[in-house]
């Protein structure tokens, strides 16, 4: 097999937010796409999906020889028959697996939201475990320095959402590379809520933090693949001097219109609380609830599909079933939480039902729902520190919904960035 090299048009930080146009070929930035694509099974049947690091293996690791290799991964880099990367990697003689790297959540996955597990040896493979949680600019830089890694590889499953911290694990990693003078790999995976559009506010750049480093929307609609081509083009030379030396192993047999049930792929929880596909469907709005006093179903069987507060009660969900959204119902819902907001209370609100997944907006779903919540509940508040901000990407949707906002004036606030969004990530898209 041979690897075909498609060299890719990357763009210097400007003023602007967006340029109107990509600069310059650089050699510093590809995409791999190792050996041919996967076979269908049968004559019109969907091809047979394969991962980054199917593809990879499938070429002998040639993008791997003769380097000292770290991989940042987690419990969900796994293969289509549920084996871990990081075990097959190093029973391989061909690959020099030195070090992983782990992040929120850690290597195994086991820590709550905003814990790792710090630095450890491995006991299966017995490779030091380095944490790079709370870690960026050149004290990343160092760490991977320290680890003596010439290459650095990228397999997590993402969740779609602007505010899930593995994409900027990914950036703060790429920045920490170029610093160090390190090549970058990404195996790619699916955006597990397809990748057919994308919704909600675009970061203000004034508001980054780890749950947005850069201006990207709500719901990127992109792979991790996708994202780290953008982030190469768009932001590195800003963050970092200069891009980082990237190469991204495609997937086979992705379609942006997938979701994640079309893969064949096994789901394991990037997060202890991304706990099915269907909590990404609706966590890249959902997710919104954090920056409320309310419950986002953290410490239930369906965190982020479930919602509420005590003294919430059905008229909650009979308001967001006349609010006019496509693809989804709602159930009024009562339940006691084992942790997190309201632990062991009996909470009311509402458990969200997505019946058509392709009319789908879950970042205007979720605007809905916070309007009405407010509307028909006396108690509806904002978190003191004023989360919700960091999560939306400015004070804009907070202060337009204290302000008696309703949901299209909200969503309207932010189509003229959303469209050039929108236009930017089109040309970082891998995948029809």
């Amino acid at each position: 097999m041979t690897v075909s090299r498609r060299t890719l048009l990357t763009t210097g930080a400007t003023g602007a937010m967006w340029p109107a146009a990509p600069a310059a070929a650089t050699g510093a930035q590809r995409t791999a796409v190792t050996g041919p694509p996967g076979p269908a099974a049968r004559a019109g049947s969907a091809p047979r999906m394969r991962t980054g690091f199917e593809r990879l293996a499938a070429d002998g690791y040639r993008l791997l020889t003769g380097q000292r290799v770290g991989i940042i991964t987690n419990q969900s880099g796994i293969t289509s028959d549920a084996r871990g990367v990081v075990d097959i990697m190093h029973a391989d003689r061909r690959v020099r697996l030195t070090a992983v790297f782990g992040a929120e959540h850690g290597y195994r996955g086991t820590p709550q939201a905003g814990l790792s597990e710090g630095d450890y040896t491995d006991p299966a493979t017995k490779l030091p475990v380095l944490d790079t949680y709370r870690k960026s600019g050149q004290r990343l830089a160092d760490v991977f320095t320290k680890a003596g890694v010439d290459t650095l590889v990228y397999d997590s499953q993402d969740a779609g959402a602007r505010f899930y911290t593995c994409i900027w694990t990914l950036y703060d990693c790429m920045v920490a590379a170029a610093l160090a003078g390190k090549r970058f790999v990404v195996l790619d995976r699916p955006n597990p809520v397809s990748g057919r559009e994308a919704y909600g506010p675009v970061l203000d750049p004034r508001y980054a933090t780890f749950i947005g480093r850069a201006p990207i929307a709500q719901a990127h609609g992109m792979t991790v693949g996708e994202l780290a081509l953008l982030y190469n083009g768009e932001f590195l030379r800003a963050a970092a001097g200069r891009p980082v030396e990237l190469e991204v192993v495609e997937m086979s047999g992705w379609r942006r219109a997938d979701f994640f049930d079309a893969t064949g792929l096994p789901w394991v929880p990037p997060s202890p609380n991304m706990a099915t596909p269907d909590t990404a469907l609706v966590y890249a709005g959902t997710g919104l609830f954090e920056g409320t006093t309310m419950s986002e179903g953290r410490g239930t069987v369906r965190p982020f599909e479930m919602l509420g507060a005590e003294g919430l009660d059905g008229r909650w969900a009979e308001a967001a079933n006349t609010a006019g959204l496509r693809g989804v119902r709602f159930r009024e819902a009562y339940y006691v939480p084992t942790f997190g907001a309201f632990q062991g209370r009996t909470v009311g609100g509402l458990h969200i039902h997505v019946h058509d997944r392709a009319a789908y907006d879950p970042v205007r779903t979720a605007v809905a729902l916070l309007v009405t919540a407010k509307r028909t509940w006396r108690g509806f508040a904002w978190r003191p520190d004023r989360f919700i901000d960091k999560l939306s990407g400015s004070s804009r949707l907070r202060t337009m919904i204290d302000a008696g906002a309703g949901t299209d004036d909200v969503t309207g606030a932010w189509q003229e960035e959303l469209t050039a969004f929108r236009a930017v990530r089109r040309r970082y898209l891998r995948y029809r």
